[in-house]
């Protein structure tokens, strides 16, 4: 599989990474060999976070054996320096790991939350007390929503972080006001050297009152073709790569299709966002 060096970590990451919410739900024997097919699919990046249900109970036999195969990125929602450090330790106790590689603000979604997230005392200041001691190597930022781009800009202004998390995909650039800052924001990332990581790829549409037939969030694009325009589309952009989807039910799709990605011109991502009329945004 494709790799792109992830910012100035200079890790070489596959243009798949692994969203360990996929082995959030069952028993350790199927999240097993969801990740064995990940490995098998060449994948050396993985993301997870401690709301990912017992994701953390599930990958950890794996890290016992191949935590040198990847590059692991963590995540917290605490927005203060004690929750955030007593929510990193309690992590790393789970995956029997002694540190992580990126660490991450995670679901930043307000200007608020970014205040209370960098202020004196903040989340922030956690991290970059746990960077000194030794226990994560990167700091990063993640977020869902219209305004993300918008907030993440802000962000690179408070503070020099080394990696960005957010959604792109084709539907979603068709709202100027999120594309001019998502396209804007991937510009400041390639000027500072900053990883960008993307989720939310394959989204379809809201579920809205429709039943779910998948554990995202979001209704997935669950046809091959579809999938790979998707994948085509969000690869096409100046990122690292593209998160993988957390259900185990469409992930073989997207980790095909992303090995078989080819870059989409100019004119071909202008005419697949001419499509996105007949979806519904994620994020309005």
């Amino acid at each position: 599989m494709q790799t792109r060096r992830f910012g100035r970590t200079g890790h070489q990451s596959t243009i798949a990474i692994f969203g360990a919410f996929a082995i959030s739900q069952g028993t350790q024997e199927q999240a097993n060999a969801i990740m064995e097919l990940v490995i098998e699919s060449g994948v050396n990046h993985i993301d997870i976070a401690p709301s990912y249900g017992i994701s953390e109970e599930r990958l950890s036999p794996w890290m016992d054996t191949h935590r040198d195969q990847f590059f692991l990125g963590c995540k917290t929602m605490e927005r203060n320096r004690e929750g955030a450090l007593a929510e990193m330790q309690r992590s790393l106790e789970r995956l029997h790991i002694d540190h992580f590689d990126l660490y991450q603000i995670h679901a930043i979604e307000t200007f608020e939350e970014l205040d209370k997230a960098t202020r004196r005392g903040g989340a922030l200041e956690g991290m970059i007390a746990a960077r000194e001691s030794g226990l994560t190597r990167y700091i990063g930022i993640t977020g869902h929503g219209v305004d993300s781009p918008a907030i993440f800009l802000e962000a690179l202004r408070r503070y020099d972080f080394d990696s960005v998390l957010f959604p792109v995909n084709f539907i979603q650039y068709a709202n100027p006001y999120f594309r001019e800052n998502a396209e804007e924001l991937l510009r400041q990332c390639r000027v500072k050297d900053v990883g960008t990581m993307i989720i939310k790829s394959i989204t379809r549409s809201p579920w809205n009152e429709r039943p779910k037939t998948h554990i995202t969030w979001y209704e997935p694009f669950t046809d091959a073709g579809d999938i790979q325009n998707a994948i085509n589309f969000a690869l096409s952009q100046d990122i690292t790569g593209i998160c993988t989807a957390g259900d185990p039910q469409v992930l073989p799709a997207v980790l095909q299709a992303c090995q078989n990605f080819l870059p989409l011109s100019i004119e071909e991502q202008e005419a697949l966002i001419a499509t996105a009329d007949q979806y519904q945004p994620l994020f309005a």
